[in-house]
C-alpha cells in the first residue's frame, strides 16, 4: 500500500520555497563578494601608493624600484612614494608590508629572493611567513652576481684570486648586503666549494657593502651586475667571474664560474612585486597587468636590461610558484653550507 505524506501541497510548497531561499543565500553572498571586489579594483587607487624596498637607497633592490616608480605614477594616476625600510636581511621591510600594511593594494613591497626565500632557512624565528603572510604580484627580475675584487688586490682573473684566497694571506673579507641576501648566499657557496675561507662582513643593504669595497675597506663581493656595472666599467672594480650559467649580456668578456674553473657553482637571484594577503584579487590582477604593460615598452625594456637582468614580468602564479621553489632549493643550499646568522 503506497503512503502518502501528511504534508499539504501548501506546506510542501512553502518547503520548496524555503530550501531553495537557503541554497540562494551562499550564492547571492558570493556574487556579493565579487561585486565588492570588482568595486575595490575600479576605485583602485584611490591615494598614494607606498613603495617599500626593504633594504637602505642605493642598492640593486631600490634602483629597481626607483626605475618603476614614475611609470607606476603616470599608469595609474597617483602618486608613489618609494620607503626604504632596510634591516635584518631584508625582514625587517617586508615584515611591515606583511603584518600592518592595509590589505588594499596601497602599500606594495619590492620582494626580494633573500627575505622571500632563504630567511626562513637562516634565522630561528621569522617576523612574517612569506608564503602566507604576503601575495605575490609579479616577478621583475632574475639576475647574475659578479665576482669582483678592488684594484688594489692585485689580481685580474679568477685563478690569481683564488691561489691568493687558499694561501690566507692576506686573509680576504667579502661584502654582502646581509645575512641571506644572494650576495652572502655566494659567497658561502663559493667557501664550501672550493675549500677556502673568505670572511663574511654584512652590510644593511649592497648599496653601503658597495661604497666600502670601491673604498678598498673589503677586498671582494658578490654583487647585483646591474649595480656594479658602471664601476666595473669606470675601472673602480675588476670583475673575475659571473655566478650564473651563462655570460652576463652586458660583461660578454667576463667567464662564468664554471667556465673559470669552478664546476657546478650556480647561484642566481630575484625581485618582484608582492602585497599583503588578502589583497582582492582583482586589485593584484590590475597591478600585474599594469607592471606587464610597462615590460612591453620596448625603450623601458631595454634600459631595465642594461642593469644587467632579462625582462620576466608573466603572471602572479608563476612568481608563486618560484618563491615556493626557491624556499626549497635555496633553504637547502643556507643548511648544506652550513650557513647562519652571524
Amino acid at each position: 500500500m503506497q503512503h502518502h505524506s501528511t504534508l499539504s501541497f501548501a506546506q510542501r510548497a512553502t518547503r520548496r520555497t524555503l530550501l531553495h531561499a537557503a541554497c540562494a543565500v551562499p550564492l547571492a553572498l558570493g556574487f556579493a563578494g565579487q561585486a565588492v571586489a570588482q568595486t575595490a579594483a575600479s576605485s583602485w587607487p584611490s591615494k598614494t601608493i607606498r613603495f617599500v624596498v626593504p633594504y637602505p637607497p642605493g642598492g640593486p633592490t631600490d634602483l629597481m624600484a626607483r626605475m618603476l616608480q614614475p611609470e607606476l605614477q603616470s599608469r595609474l594616476g597617483v602618486t608613489v612614494i618609494v620607503d626604504n625600510k632596510g634591516g635584518a636581511g631584508g625582514n625587517t621591510g617586508s615584515a611591515e608590508v606583511a603584518k600592518q600594511a592595509p590589505a588594499d593594494g596601497h602599500t606594495l613591497l619590492l620582494a626580494a629572493s633573500g627575505p622571500m626565500a632563504v630567511n626562513a632557512s637562516l634565522y630561528s624565528s621569522m617576523p612574517f611567513n612569506p608564503l602566507t603572510d604576503l601575495a605575490p604580484v609579479v616577478q621583475l627580475s632574475a639576475f647574475p652576481l659578479v665576482l669582483e675584487v678592488h684594484p688594489s688586490l692585485g689580481v685580474k682573473t679568477l685563478a690569481e684570486f683564488l691561489a691568493m684566497a687558499k694561501a690566507g694571506k692576506p686573509v680576504l673579507s667579502y661584502a654582502s648586503a646581509g645575512n641571506g641576501t644572494p650576495q652572502h648566499l655566494a659567497g658561502e657557496l663559493f667557501n664550501s666549494t672550493l675549500g677556502v675561507k673568505l670572511a663574511h662582513i654584512p652590510y644593511r643593504g649592497a648599496g653601503p657593502a658597495l661604497n666600502d669595497l670601491i673604498g678598498g675597506q673589503v677586498n671582494v663581493m658578490f654583487d647585483i651586475v646591474g649595480s656594479s656595472l658602471p664601476h666595473i666599467q669606470a675601472g673602480k672594480l675588476i670583475p673575475l667571474a659571473v655566478t650564473s650559467s651563462e655570460r652576463a649580456k652586458v660583461l660578454p668578456n667576463v667567464p662564468t664560474l664554471a667556465e673559470a674553473g669552478v664546476p657546478g657553482y650556480q647561484i642566481t637571484g630575484w625581485h618582484g612585486i608582492a602585497v599583503r594577503a588578502g589583497t582582492p584579487q582583482p586589485i593584484v590582477d590590475k597591478l600585474n597587468a599594469t607592471v606587464n604593460a610597462i615590460f612591453k615598452e620596448p625603450a623601458f625594456r631595454a634600459k631595465w636590461e642594461a642593469i644587467g637582468t632579462p625582462v620576466v614580468a608573466g603572471s602572479a602564479a608563476d612568481f608563486g610558484a618560484l618563491i615556493k621553489t626557491d624556499a626549497q632549493r635555496l633553504g637547502k643550499l643556507v643548511r648544506d653550507a652550513g650557513v647562519t646568522v652571524d
